[in-house]
């Protein structure tokens, strides 16, 4: 609370030394078929510079999502991502790029 009265809101996340801490590059996930009804939700924001730091987020925050699609930094099998409606990928090593947008499905996801 500052000295005024007024409460303080402080924005971002702070480590111990009081550091400044990055939350990452932020991409849109929009998730069809199994992903979405594992995770709950049609779309998301998630966090990370490669495709497989997006997946260890989501894994993170969406834990059913986590354990029926993702294995770590990759997807399982059965699933796929499209990366800015160009290009179907799974490489946990793409680099993405701010504002990006994921496509997460399954392959049967279609029809």
């Amino acid at each position: 609370m500052r000295k005024d009265g007024r409460l303080e809101i402080k924005l971002g996340i702070e480590n111990r030394s009081k550091e400044r801490v990055s939350l990452g590059m932020q991409v849109t996930v929009e998730l069809f078929g199994i992903p979405r009804a594992r995770a709950g939700v049609a779309w998301t924001v998630a966090n990370g510079s490669t495709l497989g730091d997006v997946f260890l987020d989501l894994a993170k925050r969406f834990p059913d999502l986590g354990e029926a699609c993702l294995q770590g930094r990759f997807l399982k099998d059965g699933y796929t991502a499209n990366l800015r409606g160009e290009q179907f990928v799974t490489d946990p090593a793409i680099h993405l790029n701010e504002g990006d947008s994921i496509l997460l499905l399954s392959l049967d996801a279609g029809g």
